[in-house]
């Protein structure tokens, strides 16, 4: 079964990245993640560690787009499908590096997607 990578996700129930997890689990999508916190949020996860996860169809930014700089390599490593890039993450350097990779991206909500049923994987 494909995946969403969230990274930056926290561990703080305000915060949108945590927000997307429970809505992504909701809808039964399998999910893994990365932030600066190790713990658990729903089922999931978050992982402080580069981790070379397998099947990622979706990676989902919380990153600001100077904090992204660090992961351009390993997203690209990861070989998704799709990164989407909410909004605050809004990256035309990174859409760059994804175009030369053949790697789609859309400037979205994944919050939006998922309440409007735009969210595939």
């Amino acid at each position: 079964m494909n995946k969403t990578l969230v990274l930056g996700a926290s561990l703080k129930e305000d915060r949108y990245s945590n927000i997307a997890i429970h809505k992504l689990r909701e809808h039964n999508h399998k999910v893994v993640a990365i932030g600066m916190q190790e713990g658990l949020v729903v089922d999931v996860a978050i992982t402080k560690e580069k981790e070379m996860f397998t099947a990622i169809h979706t990676v989902t930014l919380y990153l600001s787009p100077t904090r992204q700089e660090a992961y351009y390599e390993y997203v690209l490593s990861l070989k998704p499908t799709r990164v989407i890039f909410n909004p605050g993450t809004e990256n035309p350097n990174f859409y760059s590096l994804l175009e030369e990779h053949q790697i789609g991206y859309e400037v979205a909500c994944t919050l939006v997607l998922l309440g409007t049923n735009q969210y595939e994987s």
